[in-house]
C-alpha cells in the first residue's frame, strides 16, 4: 500500500491503512465563474466587453475568509472539495499572460483547506465555452482568435448572454444552456476538438486553431499545476487529483444534417435554430426559426419567430485590428466571412447549403463521424494531452475523466488508457424536470437517462409515479451511470461531481415564507440517489458565499447554493476564529460581516434567542424586494447535513440515511477484524443524532460516539471496531419537523430543543 493520503485500490478510494474512503463533497465556489475586479456577475452589463482587463483575485473567495467557509463546510460533514477555477482566471489578459497574483492567492486558499483535512481535486470549469458566449470558462480573446465578434452575439443570437440581455431580471430560466446549439459555442467546441480536420484554413501563428486553443488551455493549467507543485506542501497532502474539462461538448461534430434539429438535442427552449440557421443569422441574414418552451413532460413547440440581425454579423470585420493579442492570422483565413462558408459548407452568394453532412463525415477519409467517433477519438486525444500534462507536474495525481454530460463515456476498457491505476470516472446528473421547471413534483418524474439510452419504446413509459418511485428512479439512474463507467472505462471509482437542486422553486415561495419543504424533499431524494447507487463519492453543486434571494448564484439566474446571505444559519458548534479575519482588514471586499462571526459561535441559553431571530447573516439588505427576505429559513439544511461513512475497515456494500425516520444504516464486507487504530468511522451530525438521544445497533464488536476537534471545529463521529465478514450498523436519531415555515418550526425543532439538553440541539 502506497503512503499517499488517498489512492485507489480495486476501484475504491483508500486511505493509507487500506480503509475505503467515501468522497462526500461539494463544489467550491460559484464566484469562480466571474471576475472580482470588476465584480461582474452575469446580470451586470457594465464594461462587460472589457474582458482583457479583469482579475479573479479573491475567487472563489478572499484568502482572509477561507477559514470561515472551510469551517462551515467541515461542520456540514464534507470531506472533499471540487475546487472550481476557470481558464479565464489564469490567462484573461491575452495569450501567455498569466495572473500570478490569482495563483498566489489560490495556493494560500488551498493551504487553508489543508488545515481542515479536505481532499481536493481541481476542476477546470466551463459552461458553453465562455462568459462572452453565455457561460464561463475561456478568456474573451479565444473568441477573437476564432474570428468571432462577441459584441455581435446578441443581435445575431449567436449566443444568448445574460449580461447583454435587454431586461436582465426577465432572463428566461435555464435558457443559457441552449447556447451549446448556437453558433458561438458550437463553433468554438468544433475548433477546439477537431479544428485540424474541419477547419484546416484556420491558422494562427503557423498552427491550426485546434492546436492553438488546446495549447494555450493546457499551458494555463500546466502553469497552475507547476506552481502548486512548487508550493511544496499542497500536492497530495490536499490536492489529490485533477478533473478533465468540465462538461465538454462536441459542438457540430457528428451532425448528420445541419439543416435539421438533431434528435439528441433534448433541450429546446426559446428560439431553437438549426446549426445551418445559426450560420445564416451569424452572417446577418433574417431567418424564421422554431420557438420552444419547457413543460412538465419536457420541451414543446410554441411556434415560429423571425430572428433578424439587420445585417450585423457575428464575425470580425475585414481589416479588424487584433494586434493587441500578438498572434498572426494566416492570409488564407479571411476575416469578415463565416469560416464555415470558407470551408465550403455553404455559399454566401446564394445562401445555399452545400454540404449538410459536412460535420458527419471525416473530411480526409470519408468515415462516418458520430458521437462514438468523437468520444473515442477527438475527446480522448484531448484527454490524453491533459492527463499527461498534469502528471508532468503531479506524477501521482488521480485523474477524473468527465465526458459530455449524460452521454456514454469513451470505450477504453482494456487499453492503456483504461488500465490507468489512478483513473476515476466523473459524470454529472441533474433532475432535469425539477431544474428546468423549478418545481418539485412529488407525484411523478421521468427516467431521463433511460429515455436517452433508448430503454423505452415510448417516452411515456419512462414516467415514474409517486415519491418512492421517483427516489428509486434517481438511484437507478446513478447506478446505471456508474455501471456504464465500469463497462466502458474499467474498474475505477465513480464520483458524481455535479448534482443539485434549484432553491428558487415555485417563484421563490420559500424566500417569502421560510417554508423549504419542497427543497428539503428534492435534496433528500437527490442524496438518496447518490447514496443508494453505490458511488464511490459525490460533490454537490453548489456552495456560494454571495448567494442572495434576489439574484441567486449571481450567474444566469441559477440558484443552487446551499448557503445564502439571506437565510439563517442553523445553530452550530464552536468554530475557529481565523487570525486573518480578526486582524487587519483585507484589501478585498468581504462577503461576510462581523455579525455572521457572532452568529457562528456555539449556541448557549444566553444567545439562543438572538440566534433564532436574526433574519440574515448580512447587516444590510441584499434584495430590492423586501418580501423575499421577510421570512428566511434554514435552506433545507437537514437534507444535506447527513450522516455518512468517513472511512470503513472493509468495502461498503450499501449505506444511506432515511431522513423521515432519522435512521442511518451501513453494511460492510470486512476482510479482517478492524484493528484498534483502524476502525470504521462515521460522521454523525448532532442535529440528527444527539449523543444522549440516539440508539446504535451493530452486528458485532464495540463502538463509541465522540466529538473530535479539527482546527477547533467539533465533529461528532462514531467509531466502530467490528469483526470480519458481513457487518451492519444502524443508528436511530431524533425525528423532527423541518422547513414548514416560521410558526411550524417554533413548535417542531425548537420544541425538541427545549425538551432536552440544549447542547444536543447543536447541528454538529
Amino acid at each position: 500500500m502506497t503512503s499517499l493520503r488517498l489512492t485507489i485500490e480495486d476501484g475504491k478510494f483508500c486511505d493509507g491503512h487500506g480503509r475505503q474512503v467515501i468522497l462526500r463533497g461539494i463544489n467550491v465556489a460559484g464566484e469562480a465563474k466571474y471576475p472580482s475586479s470588476p465584480n461582474q456577475p452575469s446580470h451586470v452589463p457594465d464594461d462587460f466587453f472589457d474582458g482583457d482587463n479583469v482579475s479573479f483575485v479573491g475567487r472563489p473567495f478572499p484568502k482572509e475568509e477561507a477559514h470561515l467557509h472551510f469551517s462551515r463546510l467541515k461542520r456540514c460533514g464534507y470531506n472533499t472539495i471540487r475546487y472550481v477555477f476557470t481558464w479565464e482566471a489564469i490567462e484573461a489578459r491575452g495569450p501567455g499572460i498569466y495572473d500570478e497574483a490569482w495563483i498566489d492567492e489560490t495556493i494560500e486558499v488551498l493551504r487553508a483547506a489543508k488545515r481542515y483535512g479536505f481532499y481536493i481535486f481541481m476542476d477546470p470549469h466551463q459552461d458553453v465555452w465562455s462568459r462572452f458566449s453565455g457561460g464561463s470558462g475561456a478568456p474573451m480573446w479565444t473568441l477573437y482568435a476564432a474570428g468571432l465578434n462577441p459584441q455581435s452575439f446578441a443581435a445575431t443570437e449567436a449566443a444568448i448572454v445574460h449580461n447583454t440581455y435587454p431586461e436582465p431580471d426577465s432572463f428566461p430560466k435555464m435558457i443559457w444552456s441552449t447556447n451549446y446549439f448556437r453558433l458561438a459555442a458550437a463553433t468554438m467546441f468544433t475548433l477546439f476538438f477537431a479544428g485540424r480536420d474541419f477547419a484546416p484554413k484556420c491558422i494562427l501563428d503557423g498552427v491550426n486553431i485546434q492546436d492553438y486553443l488546446q495549447g494555450h488551455y493546457l499551458g494555463a493549467c500546466a502553469h497552475l499545476a507547476k506552481r502548486i507543485q512548487e508550493a511544496g506542501d499542497i500536492e497530495n497532502d490536499v490536492v489529490f487529483g485533477w478533473e478533465s474539462l468540465n462538461e465538454p461538448n462536441k459542438g457540430m461534430i457528428g451532425y448528420e444534417d445541419i439543416s435539421v434539429i438533431p434528435k439528441e438535442q433534448a433541450l429546446k427552449k426559446g428560439t431553437c435554430p438549426t446549426i445551418w440557421q445559426t450560420m445564416l443569422t451569424g452572417s446577418g441574414r433574417a431567418v424564421e426559426v422554431e420557438t420552444w418552451d419547457m413543460g412538465g413532460l419536457g420541451p414543446y413547440k410554441v411556434g415560429r419567430t423571425l430572428v433578424d440581425p439587420h445585417g450585423e454579423i457575428a464575425w470580425l470585420p475585414a481589416g479588424y485590428d487584433e494586434s493587441r493579442y500578438g498572434y498572426k492570422r494566416d492570409p488564407g483565413w479571411k476575416l469578415g466571412e463565416c469560416i464555415w462558408a470558407q470551408h465550403g459548407v455553404w455559399d454566401p452568394s446564394t445562401d445555399t447549403l452545400l454540404k449538410k453532412d459536412y460535420f458527419g463525415k471525416h473530411p480526409a477519409t470519408g468515415a462516418t463521424v458520430d458521437y462514438a467517433y468523437f468520444s473515442n477519438n477527438y475527446f480522448m486525444d484531448s484527454f490524453r494531452k491533459y492527463r499527461d500534462m498534469v502528471r508532468t507536474h503531479h506524477k501521482d495525481a488521480i485523474i477524473l475523466l468527465q465526458g459530455p454530460t449524460m452521454e456514454l463515456p469513451p470505450l477504453i476498457k482494456g487499453t492503456l488508457d483504461g488500465d490507468d491505476p489512478l483513473l476515476a470516472y466523473a459524470p454529472h446528473w441533474y433532475d432535469g424536470i425539477t431544474l428546468m421547471t423549478k418545481k418539485w413534483n412529488r407525484n411523478w418524474n421521468v427516467d431521463v437517462l433511460g429515455v436517452l439510452r433508448g430503454r423505452y419504446w415510448h417516452p411515456a413509459l419512462a414516467i415514474k409515479l409517486g415519491e418512492t418511485a421517483i427516489r428509486n428512479c434517481f438511484r437507478d439512474q446513478h447506478a446505471a451511470m456508474r455501471q456504464e463507467g465500469l463497462d466502458r472505462l474499467g474498474i475505477h471509482p465513480c464520483v458524481m461531481t455535479e448534482f443539485g437542486i434549484p432553491y428558487d422553486m415555485d417563484n421563490k415561495y420559500a424566500y417569502k415564507t421560510g417554508d423549504y419543504s419542497s427543497q428539503s424533499a428534492a435534496m433528500d431524494a437527490n442524496h438518496f440517489g447518490v447514496e443508494a447507487a453505490g458511488l464511490e463519492g459525490y460533490t454537490l453543486w453548489l456552495y456560494m458565499a454571495n448567494n442572495d434571494h434576489e439574484n441567486g448564484d449571481q450567474w444566469n439566474g441559477e440558484d443552487l447554493s446551499i448557503f445564502s446571505v439571506n437565510d439563517k444559519l442553523l445553530p452550530l458548534s464552536a468554530r475557529p476564529k481565523s487570525p486573518d479575519l480578526d486582524g487587519p482588514a483585507s484589501n478585498q471586499r468581504s462577503s461576510v460581516s462581523k455579525q455572521e462571526l457572532d452568529d457562528d459561535d456555539s449556541v448557549t441559553p444566553a444567545n439562543l434567542k438572538k440566534s433564532i431571530t436574526n433574519p440574515s447573516i448580512s447587516s444590510e439588505a441584499t434584495s430590492r424586494q423586501p418580501e423575499l427576505t421577510a421570512s428566511p429559513g434554514y435552506r433545507a439544511a437537514e437534507a444535506y447535513v447527513r450522516p455518512a461513512p468517513i472511512v470503513t475497515a472493509g468495502v461498503i456494500t450499501n449505506y444511506g440515511f432515511d431522513l423521515q425516520q432519522c435512521l442511518f444504516t451501513v453494511t460492510i464486507k470486512a476482510p479482517k477484524v478492524a484493528g484498534p487504530d483502524t476502525p470504521t468511522v462515521v460522521f454523525l451530525p448532532e442535529y440528527h443524532f444527539p449523543k444522549d438521544a440516539c440508539s446504535v445497533e451493530v452486528s458485532s464488536g464495540k463502538w463509541e460516539i465522540s466529538s473530535d476537534e479539527e482546527e477547533t471545529v467539533l465533529l461528532q463521529r462514531l467509531r466502530w471496531w467490528h469483526g470480519e465478514g458481513g457487518q451492519t450498523l444502524k443508528v436511530s436519531g431524533v425525528v423532527k419537523k423541518h422547513n414548514a415555515g416560521e410558526g411550524a418550526e417554533d413548535t417542531g425543532y425548537y420544541e425538541q430543543c427545549n425538551q432536552g439538553a440544549l447542547s444536543n440541539c447543536d447541528i454538529m
